[in-house]
């Protein structure tokens, strides 16, 4: 899974219609390029690869700009992206960062079930880091180390996790479907204008 094919799908639904120097602008400005390591290149490729599998749609717009649109294809693939990225932990935080970058698309109801699911595994991978911390003594000692770092992970994992979901229950952003959302498909347009001024 892709954090820069989420991002770019993220993007050019929020716009509604983005062309790739709006979409790289501004996640360089959000600082993607470091914790999703986004560059240039891998934002017009995914842009490329997104229009050939038919997840973009793109057109060409005088005097040589090529400007992307979110198909309902696409529209599936990014709901599938976000969800997984916001439920699964995975080793690499890009996923993540990606999916809260984009965590107002979902509703409120929606991402606080996904966070759950992201606790109940954060909960099973603290588990079985403990029931390979029991087993270490037949391993080398410094092996220990590995699973000791698992269960650490795991355990801020949780309470990470418990903090946006108490967060998200309270009222804290505003998520798709409520008033101020920057969630609703196309809206970006409008926000956007609104900073710049």
């Amino acid at each position: 899974m892709s954090a820069t094919r989420l991002l770019v799908l993220g993007l050019v639904r929020g716009y509604g219609r983005a062309h790739g120097y709006l979409i790289g602008s501004d996640l360089l400005a959000w600082g993607a390029d470091e914790w999703a390591n986004v560059k240039w290149g891998s934002i017009y490729h995914a842009l490329k690869q997104l229009t050939k599998s038919g997840h973009l749609r793109d057109d060409w717009v005088a005097p040589g700009r090529t400007d992307y649109e979110l198909t309902e294809l696409g529209e599936q693939e990014f709901q599938k992206l976000l969800r997984t990225a916001i439920s699964r932990p995975e080793p690499r935080p890009d996923m993540l960062g990606a999916g809260l970058a984009l965590l107002p698309a979902l509703s409120r109801a929606d991402a606080i079930e996904l966070l759950e699911k992201r606790r109940e595994a954060l909960l099973a991978d603290q588990d079985n880091a403990r029931a390979q911390l029991r087993r270490s003594p037949d391993r080398p000692p410094h092996v220990w180390e590995l699973f000791s770092l698992w269960e650490h992970t795991a355990e801020s994992g949780l309470a990470w996790t418990q903090g946006v979901i108490d967060r998200l229950t309270s009222g804290a952003y505003p998520m798709a479907g409520e008033p101020g959302s920057p969630g609703k498909p196309g809206s970006w347009g409008a926000l956007r204008a609104e900073l710049d001024r």
